[in-house]
């Protein structure tokens, strides 16, 4: 990642970060698990910092996205002691905090003058609060993330195609505001032949197998109107989620699928996605911000060649949250020693750095910096992506809750089986199962 950020965002030498906090309580060794991606080979260059600082040696668990949530949520729920230090999904946080996983995090706050306004608000509800909207913390916002889109800004600038794209649709090829120009844009590159190869439209996500097609059909169904439930009764999901306005959103998911994706995309999730783009084949694609640092450095479609775009609009304007925030795990026998490397990891100077090393980092204080915008060329559009978030369920039961939607939206999306509305009504019928097996409803 390029370092023209250090001035902006004052980042502070590795003798500066040893002379801060003396009286870190000293643990030999602790374990941080997360997942296996490249923000995490960043906290591993992060910590070496933490480490000099109070000779505390630091291993890390990373497992691939694919076995994440069955290989730690298991370790959770088994009391294991792998971990002392764990960066969970959002998710997560509500069936941890009441199965007693974490520990909460509101008194050791308070003691060390850690204050959860001080981050992006978003961060704080989605990676941190349970109940969500209560000032009960049991993590600290670590990494932010969203879906947003990339693009070939290269393609997008081609006056032969801008001229073409103008003639056909009476407005200016440039990276969409509302999703009907994104599909617009999409069927403008379907199959077209660009540099003496065919290229199609976009790459959206339709994995089956864990939360892609999801966290894919989330970004559409929102901003059509979608909605968990009923805003003034929780759990009452009968026309919210199954709304006509959310059938039209899943109805414009599959159409995006069936007309402007290139071929054998049934299966498509954060690492297919990235691949479609960097091998060429699509104009767009859908991916979470964790993977733009690394696109832009990429040889072949890096640099002048991308560019990168919130979210598109239509009656609404949300993005999927993604993201994590940084637990201490109740059953770890080195508690105080993790809680110390949460101190460490709030300061500004390491939040900056975290920034600089590819994290994403929540606090105020870097994202609010003067040239933060312009510190990298995704920046704004990060910026911007974090403005509008919103986060799928992060009831205990999340893990039933999405396997109904994984199923009920594939089949209709990628296998053509159903409709829209049967999807959802399917959907509403599941979830209220499980919110009954609850005892919520």
């Amino acid at each position: 990642m390029q370092k023209k950020s250090k001035a902006l965002l004052g980042l502070a030498s590795a003798l500066m970060l040893s002379s801060a906090l003396p009286n870190l309580a000293k643990a030999d060794e602790l374990t941080l698990c997360w997942a296996a991606w490249d923000p995490a080979n960043a906290l591993v260059e992060l910590s070496k910092d933490f480490s000099a600082k109070t000779g505390t040696t630091m291993k890390f668990e990373f497992v691939p996205w694919t076995s994440y949530a069955d290989r730690f949520l298991n370790e959770l729920n088994s009391h294991g002691k792998l971990c002392d230090l764990i960066i969970g999904d959002s998710q997560w946080i509500g069936g941890s905090a009441e199965n007693g996983h974490y520990v909460k995090l509101n008194d050791f706050f308070d003691k060390e003058g850690i204050k959860m306004d001080d981050f992006v608000p978003a961060t704080v509800v989605g990676y941190s609060e349970w109940p969500k909207n209560t000032p009960n913390y049991w993590a600290l916002p670590a990494m932010g993330d969203v879906v947003g889109w990339t693009y070939r800004k290269d393609w997008f600038e081609r006056p032969e195609l801008k001229k073409e794209f103008k003639e056909k649709y009476g407005w200016d090829l440039a990276a969409p505001k509302t999703y009907d120009q994104l599909k617009q844009i999409a069927e403008f590159f379907q199959k077209r032949e660009i540099d003496g190869k065919t290229v199609y439209g976009a790459s959206i996500y339709t994995e089956r197998g864990s939360e892609g097609i999801t966290m894919g059909a989330t970004n559409v169904l929102y901003d059509w109107g979608f909605q968990y439930d009923n805003p003034k009764k929780p759990y009452e999901m009968e026309g919210f989620v199954n709304s006509p306005d959310a059938v039209k959103g899943l109805e414009f998911y599959k159409s995006l699928y069936d007309c402007c994706t290139p071929p054998g995309s049934s299966n498509v999730y954060m690492v297919e996605s990235a691949d479609a783009f960097k091998s060429g084949q699509v104009a767009m694609q859908m991916n979470f911000a964790f993977t733009w640092p690394g696109l832009y450095k990429d040889e072949k479609v890096g640099g002048d060649r991308i560019g990168f775009f919130p979210n598109p609009a239509e009656k609404a304007h949300f993005a999927q949250l993604g993201g994590q925030g940084i637990s201490v795990v109740s059953y770890s026998d080195k508690k105080d020693g993790a809680l110390q490397y949460i101190k460490w990891f709030a300061q500004p100077d390491v939040q900056a750095k975290w920034w600089e090393l590819g994290g994403f980092s929540c606090l105020n204080s870097v994202v609010n910096a003067p040239g933060f915008a312009g510190s990298q060329p995704y920046a704004q559009a990060f910026l911007d992506s974090m403005a509008i978030v919103k986060d799928f369920w992060a009831e205990p039961s999340y893990a039933s809750l999405l396997q109904a939607m994984q199923k009920r939206v594939h089949n209709y999306v990628v296998a053509g089986n159903g409709t829209a509305q049967e999807a959802l009504d399917g959907l509403v019928k599941d979830w209220t199962q499980v919110f009954e097996d609850d005892g919520k409803i």
